[in-house]
């Protein structure tokens, strides 16, 4: 699976014009569910997120968690994220997991940041075209990549 992480202090989904999903400050998390990813990465995943420090402590340190200053997530899938660039000007999409494949996936991610310990998890609409409107807090913004991390990268 891969996201994109992004330290927020306000993010919103708006579907069809009305507004489906909003938090303040927290992480919005656009999410990629790629082919041959299963509940061990969905589960890693999430584990990862509710425990990435890059809140700030009263330093200014980034030292904290999601779950350290009590945040929320908004979790919008995006097979987007899947996107094999490599040949061409135009991307394929052949390396994101199938909608009846991933919705699940992306269901169990969701469920697992909430056992992780995340209190406020709110998501997009799967499969939806939607708008999503964020402001960027630092700006703080990473890449991750279940894969990078089971090979040891």
């Amino acid at each position: 699976m891969k996201a994109v992480f992004q330290r927020v202090t306000e993010a919103s989904v708006t579907v069809d014009g009305e507004c489906i999903a909003t938090i303040g400050d927290g992480a919005l998390l656009l999410v990629g569910v790629c082919q041959g990813d299963t509940q061990a990465e969905a589960a890693l995943l999430a584990k990862k997120v509710a425990g990435l420090r890059v809140f700030c402590d009263e330093q200014d340190k980034m030292n904290l968690s999601v779950l350290d200053v009590g945040g929320s997530v908004l979790a919008v899938s995006q097979f987007t994220l899947c996107a094999n660039t490599s040949r061409g000007r135009r991307p394929d999409f052949f390396e994101a997991a199938r909608p009846e494949t991933a919705e699940p996936l992306f269901a169990y991610f969701v469920t697992c940041l909430r056992q992780e310990g995340v209190s406020r998890v709110e998501t997009g609409c799967f499969g939806a075209d939607m708008q999503v409107r964020l402001l960027n807090d630092g700006p703080v913004t990473i890449l991750l990549d279940t894969d990078t991390w089971k090979k040891g990268v």
